[in-house]
């Protein structure tokens, strides 16, 4: 299936210049977001994911059905402030300045393997951080899982010696 067909690309949004890739066409297709997912699914089979982590919002609407059809469970990587229990925290870089994003203490134990997923790898600033967090905790980053890699933006360059994979290429 070509999902390329299944992505909506939005002119100057947010912003003049950027050229937006809206997956949200493909979500609302049961058979291409079915078909994305399973693909998202197979790759990860042979890796013995114990976890699935995504960063919000995006990487929780990948990240979630592709746990469930592996039978394991999803930790959330949210932004400072809201995760309810005991969190630990990473910061960086942005664009524009910095932010951070946390994940629950207890949400990995060590020596899991897991399999990190989210909708766009672009600069890998959130996905780099996302990593940190999960090594932090003792989990093992078994495979990293994208809908789409832009890649005029270089962010696979910060995910050396990982296993990733994309289905789609802008």
């Amino acid at each position: 299936m070509d999902l390329k067909q299944y992505v909506t690309i939005v002119q100057d949004w947010p912003k003049p210049g950027i050229v937006f890739k809206d997956i949200t066409t493909l979500m609302d297709n049961g058979a291409a977001y079915k078909y994305a997912t399973d693909q998202i699914v197979e790759y990860a089979r042979d890796k013995q994911i114990d976890l699935v982590v995504g960063p919000e919002a995006r990487g929780f609407i990948i990240g979630c059905p592709v746990a469930y059809s592996l039978e394991v469970g999803f930790a959330p990587v949210r932004k400072e402030g809201k995760l309810p229990r005991e969190t630990i925290k990473v910061e960086y870089g942005l664009e524009y300045g910095k932010d951070v994003l946390t994940i629950h203490k207890d949400a990995i134990k060590p020596g899991q393997r897991v399999l990190i997923t989210d909708d766009l790898l672009a600069t890998g600033g959130t996905i780099e951080a996302t990593i940190k967090l999960v090594e932090e905790l003792g989990g093992i980053v078994a495979g990293i899982a994208f809908l789409i890699e832009l890649t005029d933006l270089d962010g696979k360059d910060k995910l050396n010696g990982y296993d990733v994979l994309t289905l789609m290429s802008f």
